[in-house]
């Protein structure tokens, strides 16, 4: 390690002013940053992790100040700079040539009327890039080197018009524009795939190879963190609950609060913690007679109309059945079809070929009215985006009682109710009902669009990637959650996700989707432990933190309950 981190943070103090007075979200916090290193910051949402990278980069919100504590900065022309109280003009030297960011949200980073070249180009041209040859050069080498397909072609589009996890590669693409010496890189592969995951990752690792780039690295994905990081700050309550070189706290942490996460990580489960496959679902694989399925697609091809040019086919005769009362995953990359397949069966797209068929409905000959809405009261589907798919201008008391309304499902009083009893399910406070979605961090606003779906109590609910933007340990209650809802209630899933261990520990089928086809499909057991396609090994082989399932024995022992010291012994 250097003689001197490239970043320190010592007894940081953040407060939020708030109509309830002043809170303290970050408090006493303490780590350093080397040069060429990635110190990593794991902890749930609400933890302080996003505050303190805010403050690094002094991006705090408007009702945000630094109460107390040193940042301090060791650039390689200006030597220490205290970032504590810096004036604008120097911030804006120091952002994109100095310290850099990659946002978690890529919906709401990118300029909507500003193309991908443009946005990625802007730093550039920020910091004294005159030349455009130059600039669409290096544009055109960025998006090249994080994975962009046709980067060319791609620099001219507009953010709606890439997939989430491509517009999540144009930020990390922009943020690396100008070599910068400290990138905070805030969840920068939670909505990337795994394959793309790793070739960002990866990229990382280069860049702080030929520059000796340090990197804050700030995510919930524990394996990640095990494989990428250097050192290792547990962060929980806007305080350090563990620190220390990454392979040291994960071998033996001393924290309780450690001990949970590395216990609730799908990715560092042991093998035998998975589900067993399901009886009913190996039937229906082997060929059971229909009358099994809830679900039942066939022959499922859509096309999208593009002017000028051929349809583009999003799913290509796709077929696979799902046994009532099972879970059915659908995984691949970005642009794969998942999604577009999960809203085919929940009856929002109308497919060019094929049926689908969801119990005794026919869904793709349903027609406007009350059919359809028939249809919606047995079918439900959580969206991805929480940040998008949640009227800001309601309560989460009237966005969870709205379907109940629409339905005509109970008294004002029963509804009441129900919204309490369903914030409860997923963990949320009585208080979060009177609270608006942007009062609400991405995790809890996610869990508030899983309570909607069950709240009016479907048979069958698809769920596209309901639990990436959530930390570990919410991530764990949630899928304990849907397990104990599908053995009370009977409930069928359709888990479509990019992150392989969560559909290891969930599903009994799968299906493997690439470019629109299905390459692979069968039993939970049989894809993941004896894969036939050489794309699903690929997937399996991305999946991170293969460095502690080689050891899965260390990994339980760590994480089990009698290892846990008593508080008494911590404060020792």
């Amino acid at each position: 390690m250097s003689a001197q981190p490239l970043l320190s943070i010592r007894d940081l103090q953040v407060q939020y002013r708030t109509r309830h007075g002043l809170v303290d979200a970050v408090r006493g916090v303490s780590f350093d940053v080397e040069p060429g290193a990635v110190t990593a910051l794991v902890g749930e949402s609400g933890s302080g992790k996003t505050t303190v990278a805010q403050s690094v980069i002094g991006l705090l919100a408007a009702n945000g100040r630094v109460a107390g504590g040193s940042i301090r900065l060791s650039e390689r022309t200006d030597g220490p700079t205290e970032l504590v109280g810096l004036s604008e003009r120097r911030w804006r030297h120091l952002r994109g040539r100095c310290i850099a960011l990659i946002p978690q949200d890529p919906g709401n980073s990118l300029n909507p009327v500003a193309t991908i070249g443009w946005s990625v180009g802007e730093a550039l041209r920020i910091h004294g890039w005159r030349d455009r040859a130059k600039i669409h050069a290096r544009v055109i080498d960025l998006l090249e080197r994080v994975g962009i397909d046709d980067p060319e072609a791609r620099a001219r589009q507009y953010p709606h018009e890439l997939s989430g996890g491509m517009r999540q590669r144009v930020l990390i693409a922009a943020a690396l524009a100008l070599q910068p010496e400290l990138v905070i890189a805030d969840e920068p592969t939670s909505a990337l795939d795994v394959t793309v995951q790793r070739t960002v990752l990866d990229l990382l690792d280069e860049l702080r190879a030929e520059t000796g780039t340090g990197i804050l690295f700030i995510t919930h994905d524990l394996a990640v963190a095990a494989d990428r990081s250097d050192a290792l700050v547990v962060m929980r309550g806007g305080q350090v609950q563990e620190a220390g070189r990454t392979a040291e706290v994960l071998a033996a942490p001393s924290s309780p609060y450690t001990r949970t996460l590395l216990a609730d990580a799908p990715s560092l489960a042991r093998v035998v913690d998975r589900r067993a496959p399901d009886t009913a679902a190996t039937d229906a694989e082997a060929g059971a007679p229909a009358r099994d399925a809830l679900v039942e697609v066939a022959g499922l091809t859509q096309e999208f109309r593009r002017a000028g040019r051929p349809p583009l086919v999003a799913v290509d005769d796709v077929s696979f059945r799902v046994a009532r009362g099972t879970t059915h995953a659908l995984v691949g990359e970005s642009g794969s079809g998942k999604t577009t397949t999960g809203r085919s069966i929940a009856g929002f797209n109308t497919p060019t070929q094929g049926t689908i068929r969801v119990g005794a409905t026919e869904v793709t000959s349903l027609a406007g009215g009350r059919a359809r809405r028939a249809f919606h009261r047995t079918t439900q589907l959580v969206y991805q985006n929480p940040y998008a798919s949640l009227d800001p201008r309601q309560s989460i008391a009237d966005i969870l009682s709205e379907p109940l309304r629409n339905f005509g499902i109970g008294t004002r009083a029963d509804r009441i109710e129900r919204v309490a009893h369903h914030l409860e399910l997923v963990a949320l406070a009585p208080e979060i009902a009177a609270r608006h979605p942007r009062e609400l961090s991405g995790g809890q606003r996610q869990r508030v669009a899983i309570a909607r779906a069950l709240i009016v109590e479907p048979e069958l609910v698809v769920l596209d990637e309901a639990v990436s933007a959530l930390d570990v340990t919410v991530q764990a209650q949630i899928l304990r959650l849907l397990a104990r809802l599908q053995s009370e209630l009977g409930l069928t899933y359709v888990f479509i996700s990019h992150d392989l261990a969560v559909v290891r520990q969930i599903a009994d089928t799968v299906s493997v989707l690439r470019r629109g086809r299905q390459v692979e499909h069968g039993s939970a057991a049989s894809v993941f432990d004896d894969p036939q396609h050489e794309y699903t090994r690929e997937l399996l082989a991305a999946i991170p933190g293969a460095s502690l399932r080689t050891d899965p024995e260390a990994v339980a022992t760590a994480a089990s309950p009698a290892s846990v010291p008593s508080q008494e012994e911590v404060s020792a």
